[in-house]
């Protein structure tokens, strides 16, 4: 690959064109069409999206998306994509611009914070207790998971319980079942599931005022999102947006989980003497009933898996953004309006900046003296002001799991050849993944 350079500096100067057209992020190939982009141009260049009829520039160096998504991200909106975003989720945090996205995410953002993530220990620890159960008797007679399909309900579980809290009964009863099954039961994200899942946002109204008219306090994310004011103006949330942040959550809070869950027992599956090590770092913990955040922070090898894990597909594969007014990238002059992407799974494969960079290594992460998100080659959550605001629950989520898993049981993968990865809204497997669960002597 090429560096980028500094010298090109006048204004009619543009990275070059990629030969290949096509819309990003809307062919199933869209993956393997860009990676063969990067080694034939570089790290900045445009590709030529025929459906917009216009350039779309692609950048893979890090001083390019510091700056994009750090430094001068006043100057980007998100970019492609967002419209059909918006039909799903509405105005919440993750479609949002402006004043309305920075009013919201100081109210939410306190919802992350460690010492709040902590108190859903327990929940966490319970659904978590509750799959194991369940694959128990699989355990016992030999019989193979599908463990794409158990991260999938496991995360919605969870993600379920720390929103709604007790009264997920009361919206199962109003519809006969779980009303957001269709989350993990319709993996296609198309017009279809966005509007059956849009549809439940009158469930959800319909919660909030049952709530304000009673006088129970609830502890889950759909209780601080009730609560939450703007710091200044002091005013609530509309019911609406109140609406839309619950349903963004859903989805957030369940499918880049249980992706990034789903790889990690790939890959550690398929690499046992690291699954060894993972067991040794969690036997070596006292076995309390529940591990707190700090806990969870102290299984550094652990952690290091699931980094390395998202290092190599990270969940959310491509960033797009667009350009508000003209800026300079690797000294070309972008113009306004101009739709830039980056894709973590290409920086993170990056070999001037990752040795082996194919090869699974999670002691890459056990130097915190050289964290590599400080040099903006590692972004699995993004980076700046829209970095992901669940990332440690996301982390201390998936570390009890794991840590709960290798304490009772070796997984061995049952499926032969490449595995085959969908590269759509999330990065996934195209199949489920079967695994066979073996118990610990």
């Amino acid at each position: 690959m090429s560096r980028p350079t500094d010298q090109h500096t006048a204004s009619d100067a543009r990275p070059p064109l990629a030969d290949d057209q096509f819309d990003v992020g809307s062919t199933e190939d869209s993956l393997e069409r860009l990676s063969a982009a990067v080694a034939a141009h570089g790290d900045l260049f445009r590709i030529h999206a025929p459906g917009r009829g216009s350039d779309t520039w692609f950048v893979n160096n890090p001083a390019d998306i510091k700056r994009i998504l750090v430094t001068n991200h006043r100057n980007y909106t998100k970019g492609v994509g967002l419209d059909r975003v918006k039909i799903l989720l509405g105005n919440g945090i993750m479609t949002s611009e402006g004043d309305l996205w920075r009013s919201q995410r100081r109210m939410i953002q306190p919802f992350f914070h460690r010492r709040v993530v902590e108190k859903f220990a327990t929940l966490i620890d319970d659904s978590v207790a509750e799959r194991l159960e369940h694959w128990a008797q699989a355990a016992h007679t030999g019989q193979p998971i599908d463990i794409t399909e158990e991260m999938s309900q496991l995360t919605l579980d969870i993600v379920l319980r720390s929103i709604f809290g007790s009264d997920l009964e009361w919206l199962a009863g109003r519809m006969g079942s779980n009303p957001f099954a269709i989350v993990s039961d319709h993996s296609a994200r198309d017009l279809q599931f966005a509007y059956k899942f849009r549809s439940l946002c009158r469930l959800v109204g319909e919660l909030v005022e049952k709530r304000r008219a009673g006088r129970e306090e609830h502890f889950d994310f759909l209780g601080m999102l009730m609560h939450a004011t703007d710091r200044d103006s002091g005013a609530p949330m509309a019911p609406r947006l109140l609406v839309d942040e619950a349903m963004t959550l859903v989805v957030a809070g369940h499918e880049t989980t249980a992706s990034a869950l789903n790889w990690t027992w790939y890959l550690l599956a398929t690499h046992p003497a690291c699954y060894e090590r993972l067991i040794a770092e969690v036997d070596a913990m006292p076995s309390q009933t529940t591990l707190t955040f700090q806990d969870s922070e102290a299984l550094r090898y652990t952690q290091a898996v699931l980094r390395e894990s998202m290092r190599l597909y990270p969940p959310g594969w491509i960033l797009s953004r667009r350009t508000i007014a003209e800026d300079t990238l690797s000294g070309f002059n972008i113009p306004a309006n101009t739709d830039v992407m980056l894709s973590p799974y290409l920086i993170q494969r990056h070999p001037r900046f990752w040795p082996d960079p194919d090869v699974f290594r999670p002691e890459r992460f056990l130097d915190t003296a050289s964290d590599p998100s400080d040099q903006w080659i590692y972004i699995p959550f993004a980076a700046g002001p829209r970095h992901c605001v669940g990332e440690n629950l996301a982390m201390y989520e998936m570390t009890v799991h794991i840590a709960r898993v290798a304490r009772r049981w070796r997984f061995e993968y049952l499926d032969d050849g490449p595995l085959d990865i969908e590269a759509a809204i999330n990065l996934r497997t195209r199949r489920g993944l079967r695994m066979r669960l073996t118990p610990r002597q």
